[in-house]
Protein backbone atom coordinates (compact mmCIF):
# COMPACT_ATOMS: atom_id res chain seq x y z
CA UNK A 1 0.00 0.00 0.00
CA UNK A 2 2.74 2.37 0.95
CA UNK A 3 4.61 1.56 -2.23
CA UNK A 4 1.49 2.20 -4.30
CA UNK A 5 1.05 5.61 -2.68
CA UNK A 6 4.63 6.48 -3.46
CA UNK A 7 4.29 5.40 -7.08
CA UNK A 8 1.02 7.29 -7.47
CA UNK A 9 2.38 10.48 -5.94
CA UNK A 10 5.54 10.40 -8.04
CA UNK A 11 3.99 12.00 -11.15
CA UNK A 12 2.53 14.79 -9.04
CA UNK A 13 5.88 15.49 -7.42
CA UNK A 14 7.77 15.40 -10.72
CA UNK A 15 5.14 17.31 -12.66
CA UNK A 16 6.34 20.68 -11.48
CA UNK A 17 9.93 19.74 -12.14
CA UNK A 18 9.10 18.63 -15.68
CA UNK A 19 7.03 21.73 -16.31
CA UNK A 20 9.89 23.95 -15.11
CA UNK A 21 12.32 22.11 -17.35
CA UNK A 22 9.98 22.56 -20.32
CA UNK A 23 9.76 26.29 -19.62
CA UNK A 24 13.54 26.52 -19.34
CA UNK A 25 14.00 24.71 -22.65
CA UNK A 26 11.50 26.99 -24.39
CA UNK A 27 12.93 30.26 -22.99
CA UNK A 28 16.60 29.35 -23.47
CA UNK A 29 16.83 30.48 -27.13
CA UNK A 30 15.14 33.78 -26.27
CA UNK A 31 17.57 34.39 -23.41
CA UNK A 32 20.53 33.49 -25.63
CA UNK A 33 19.46 35.92 -28.34
CA UNK A 34 18.87 38.63 -25.76
CA UNK A 35 22.34 38.14 -24.30
CA UNK A 36 23.84 38.27 -27.79
CA UNK A 37 22.08 41.55 -28.48
CA UNK A 38 23.36 42.94 -25.17
CA UNK A 39 26.91 42.01 -26.13
CA UNK A 40 26.55 43.53 -29.61
CA UNK A 41 24.99 46.84 -28.61
CA UNK A 42 26.22 49.68 -26.42
CA UNK A 43 23.97 51.14 -23.77
CA UNK A 44 23.63 54.90 -23.43
CA UNK A 45 25.54 54.77 -20.15
CA UNK A 46 28.43 52.95 -21.82
CA UNK A 47 28.39 55.38 -24.74
CA UNK A 48 28.48 58.37 -22.38
CA UNK A 49 31.33 56.84 -20.38
CA UNK A 50 33.32 56.08 -23.56
CA UNK A 51 32.74 59.59 -24.94
CA UNK A 52 33.88 61.14 -21.66
CA UNK A 53 37.03 59.01 -21.78
CA UNK A 54 37.72 60.14 -25.36
CA UNK A 55 37.28 63.79 -24.41
CA UNK A 56 39.64 63.46 -21.41
CA UNK A 57 42.31 61.79 -23.54
CA UNK A 58 42.00 64.49 -26.20
CA UNK A 59 42.33 67.20 -23.54
CA UNK A 60 45.43 65.44 -22.16
CA UNK A 61 46.99 65.33 -25.65
CA UNK A 62 46.24 69.03 -26.20
CA UNK A 63 47.69 69.99 -22.80
CA UNK A 64 50.84 67.98 -23.51
CA UNK A 65 51.29 69.64 -26.89
CA UNK A 66 50.67 73.08 -25.33
CA UNK A 67 53.38 72.41 -22.71
CA UNK A 68 55.81 71.32 -25.44
CA UNK A 69 55.09 74.48 -27.43
CA UNK A 70 55.56 76.67 -24.34
CA UNK A 71 58.86 74.92 -23.55
CA UNK A 72 60.03 75.34 -27.15
CA UNK A 73 59.07 79.05 -27.17
CA UNK A 74 60.82 79.62 -23.84
CA UNK A 75 64.04 77.99 -25.11
CA UNK A 76 63.91 80.04 -28.31
CA UNK A 77 63.38 83.24 -26.30
CA UNK A 78 66.32 82.38 -24.03
CA UNK A 79 68.52 81.65 -27.04
CA UNK A 80 67.52 84.97 -28.66
CA UNK A 81 68.24 86.85 -25.42
CA UNK A 82 71.64 85.15 -25.21
CA UNK A 83 72.46 86.20 -28.79
CA UNK A 84 71.42 89.79 -28.02
CA UNK A 85 73.69 89.93 -24.96
CA UNK A 86 76.67 88.40 -26.71
CA UNK A 87 78.24 91.13 -28.85
CA UNK A 88 80.09 88.56 -30.91
CA UNK A 89 83.76 88.61 -31.82
CA UNK A 90 85.52 91.94 -31.42
CA UNK A 91 86.47 93.54 -34.67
Amino acid sequence: MRRAMTVLSLPLALGGCLARTAVDVVTLPVKAVGQGVDWMTTSQDEADRNRGREIRKQEEREAKERRRAERRARKEAEAAAERDRDPGPAA
